[in-house]
């Protein structure tokens, strides 16, 4: 749980060190809390802690009031972002126990990755604990590969769910978040999505873990995971979720946050200062709601 206000303003500061004027992008949406005490502050605030991101979506979990938004609705890369619906579809249909042969294709996937052999075998368990904590792309890959019979199939199951989850400004054209003008997602969408992920037990679990190993079944080796989410551990109440990058897509963000039963979820696509704005941006949010 988060420690209060003044605890989690000073373990901001340590993970995103000086903070610097900027100018906050234009299409910017405020909702104030109801009590003077827990206002969300005023746009000076996002100024001076330079809210600089393609797209922004602060929500209230308890409410599901939105805190504050720049171009939630704008369509843009989601980089690695793409595996939260990635996971959440393997969850639903494919079996955590079953052995997983890594491909040739799998295996020459662009990083990031874990550099895993062709002909290696590892569960499906292992390989969702990779593409979540450490955003392995071969891992990615060998898992989709699995569960669709190819990565084709695998994307046309991701779009399906899109679609039944009401996500009108979201398509798939990969499974690993790799850019392509038919990869697209919102800020607004991503909310959705994540809210929805970290519903499911399992993946809740995994995109907490700071650090895990994983073992292929068929060979004497290891594979160290150290979570991509720098928030983790480092501030107090942080539960997730995902991180992303590409050069389309800059560095982006989902991450959760509770305190006192009170939950906020984040959404940052192409951040300049993700960690900054985030530890800022989640620390406000909290008190706004106190």
């Amino acid at each position: 749980m988060l420690a209060g206000g003044a605890g989690f303003f000073i373990l901001s500061l340590m993970v995103s060190g000086t903070v610097h004027a900027s100018h906050t992008p234009s299409s910017t949406t405020m909702t104030a809390a109801a009590s003077s005490a827990g206002e969300l502050p005023s746009l000076t605030f996002f100024r001076r802690h330079q809210m600089q991101a393609q797209s922004i979506l602060l929500k209230d979990l308890s409410t599901g009031r939105t805190l504050y938004e720049v171009r939630a609705n704008r369509r843009v890369a989601p980089a690695s972002l793409t595996k939260i619906m990635s996971a959440l579809v393997i969850l639903e249909y494919g079996q955590l126990r079953d052995t997983v042969t890594i491909s040739r294709k799998a295996a020459r996937a662009r990083k990031i990755h874990l550099r895993l052999h062709a002909g290696h075998m590892f569960r499906l368990e292992d390989l969702l604990k990779a593409m979540l904590i450490t955003s392995a792309n071969d891992a990615c890959l060998a898992a989709v590969e699995h569960v669709g019979g190819s990565e084709e199939m695998f994307v046309a199951m991701m779009n399906n769910k899109a679609r039944r989850m009401g996500l009108l400004d979201t398509h798939f054209s990969n499974a690993c978040g790799f850019d392509s003008p038919t990869h697209y997602t919102t800020a607004a969408d991503l909310a959705t999505l994540s809210e929805i992920a970290m519903q499911d037990r399992t993946f809740r679990a995994l995109v907490r873990k700071e650090v895990d190993l994983i073992f292929p079944l068929n060979a004497n080796r290891s594979y160290w995971l150290r979570n991509t989410n720098r928030l983790l551990g480092r501030l107090p109440g942080i539960e997730g979720i995902k991180t992303g990058f590409t050069s389309q897509a800059g560095r982006c963000l989902v991450v959760k946050a509770s305190q006192d039963g009170k939950e906020v979820l984040l959404v940052l696509l192409h951040a300049n200062r993700r960690w900054d704005t985030a530890s800022s941006l989640l620390r406000q949010g909290m008190l706004s709601l106190q």
